[in-house]
């Protein structure tokens, strides 16, 4: 009869084990009072690889130069955010004590996209947003915005000058290109969605609001041949932004118009769209909820077959 026992309870945990480790977990433990957040929409866009100008300041010889072009390869999927963060998103952080709150020239409104924002501020979120989930959230790499954005992209706005050899060329230019951007007819965030969506379905791409990502600024030296790198210097304390074109912020500014602005033109708004790390077969909190359906069925075998053997 034991025996008979034992094989029941080890095949009903065999049962319930099987279909539970292919059970993605995308919904948190419960935690009390905190309200279950919205499902976002994401755009799954497929493994590939994107050709844009590099981020960061680039010299040779002394004098400014035109980014390189570089190559990166994406071996499997990169899941973004259909949209920009809302307001109304961000404010559940701050509401739960995980984010700051925003300043009063930032008013948020519902269906709008959360301005005024940080790069410190948009990994706060991040963090939060992740804890909440159970799932990984991570700002995007200047590469993945990239090739999100596709023929959105922006990139940087000077080009290289004529004559190197005269740099007050290449000044005029950068002047007559950044007059060119500051040129926005309606500088004010608009509703989700406004700016259309780009071949790839994700909106607002280089809309009036500008993203931030996780790559650092790089100041980086090449020797007169321009292909010879003399020196690189990584600075974290300010991050790439990019939208209609690139600029790039110190991490505690959360107006770029204002004043903060490390190199290039400054940004109208600050926002910020979030990365989801690729699911795992059996998440932790997968295995919580494969543990306690089978001590929850255990237990009722046990009970049953003492009753039985009594």
């Amino acid at each position: 009869m034991r025996k008979r026992l034992f094989e029941l309870v080890g095949g009903a945990v065999v049962l319930l084990a099987v279909p539970a480790a292919f059970d993605i977990a995308r919904a948190p433990s419960p935690r009390g009072a905190e309200a279950p957040l919205p499902v976002v929409q994401t755009v799954a866009l497929p493994a590939g690889r994107v050709t844009w100008p590099a981020p960061g300041e680039f010299l040779a010889g002394g004098r400014p130069i035109a980014a390189p072009r570089i190559e990166a390869t994406f071996r499997r999927p990169v899941e973004i955010m259909a949209y920009q963060v809302a307001a109304t998103d961000y404010l559940r952080c701050v509401g739960e004590g995980a984010c700051r709150p925003l300043d009063s020239r930032s008013a948020p409104a519902a269906g709008l996209p959360v301005t005024g924002v940080s790069h410190d501020d948009a990994v706060a979120y991040a963090n939060w947003y992740s804890r909440r989930t159970g799932e990984g959230w991570r700002l995007p790499t200047d590469a993945e915005w990239a090739y999100a954005a596709g023929e959105r992209f922006g990139g940087e706005t000077s080009a290289e000058a004529d004559d190197p050899a005269n740099p007050a060329i290449a000044w005029i230019r950068r002047y007559r290109e950044e007059a060119e951007l500051r040129r926005a007819p309606d500088p004010a965030p608009r509703p989700a969605g406004h700016f259309g969506a780009n071949a790839a379905g994700l909106y607002d791409i280089a809309g009036n609001v500008w993203e931030w990502t996780s790559t650092c600024y790089v100041r980086t030296a090449f020797a007169k041949d321009r292909k010879t790198v003399e020196s690189a210097v990584e600075n974290c304390g300010v991050h790439v932004v990019e939208g209609r074109h690139r600029t790039y912020m110190s991490n505690f500014v959360r107006d770029g118009v204002s004043g903060g602005c490390a190199l290039g033109t400054p940004p109208d708004n600050l926002g910020f769209r979030l990365v989801r790390e690729p699911r795992p077969l059996l998440s932790l909190e997968g295995l919580r909820r494969l543990a306690r359906k089978v001590q929850t069925r255990f237990d009722r075998l046990m009970d049953a077959g003492e009753r039985a053997l009594s």
